[in-house]
């Protein structure tokens, strides 16, 4: 007979309370997010420092889509996404940082006007896909590619409105969607029409053309 460490309704509590952690959470969410139209969420990696080309292609797209109408939502952390949130500001639109609570490497930059906080992953993710109208994914490591592959299995499954999806920085993304293309693609997991889901684009100002090409300010 296995013992228990635990009595089980001290388990029940624990995950009672938790459940109202994460109901608060999207709570708090909604309410913060239902007012941030039109956006695009710009994802990328937290490890790129301000003297990376990257940085600055990050800044300028974020800059054009706020000059465009567009608020942007980011992860609200350092990198990329300081980038994207200090382009919005600069560009006079809403700059959204959904902060997630990390062991490391995840702190809020200075330059979010609209930070949310969130211990849940699956609730940020919520965020990112309820409220944006595009998806713009820098290179970035696997918090970037899931986000990514999150937002592609919505779509294809039809869990969600469809929406642009872009991969900014050719160089970075070109071995990835070969990669699909030949092995999910070319082995039948996926199909045709599952690669229009993706779209290349290395210029900013194509960057913002091409999310504009389907969505209306």
């Amino acid at each position: 007979m296995v013992e228990r460490r635990y009595p089980i309704d001290d388990i029940t509590v624990k995950e009672s309370w938790r459940l109202f952690r994460i109901i608060s959470e999207f709570v708090d969410g909604f309410e913060t997010m239902a007012e941030i139209y039109p956006a695009v969420s710009i994802f990328g990696s937290s490890r790129i420092g301000a003297d990376d080309p990257l940085y600055e292609k990050a800044r300028a797209v974020a800059r054009l889509f706020a000059e465009n109408g567009f608020n942007v939502i980011t992860g609200g952390g350092p990198g990329l996404m300081e980038a994207a949130n200090r382009g919005a500001v600069e560009g006079g639109a809403q700059s959204v940082g959904l902060n997630i609570h990390l062991p490391m490497e995840q702190q809020p930059n200075a330059y979010a006007n609209v930070v949310l906080d969130f211990r849940y992953f699956f609730i940020r993710k919520v965020m990112f896909v309820k409220y944006a109208q595009a998806y713009v994914v820098f290179p970035g490591g696997f918090g970037t590619l899931d986000e990514l592959f999150e937002a592609i299995t919505l779509i294809q499954t039809d869990r969600i409105k469809p929406f642009p999806v872009i991969l900014v920085g050719n160089d970075y993304w070109t071995g990835l969607v070969k990669w699909i293309r030949e092995r999910l693609l070319g082995t039948g997991k996926i199909s045709s029409d599952d690669m229009d889901l993706i779209q290349l684009v290395d210029d900013p100002d194509e960057v913002v053309a091409a999310v504009k090409r389907t969505v209306i300010v």
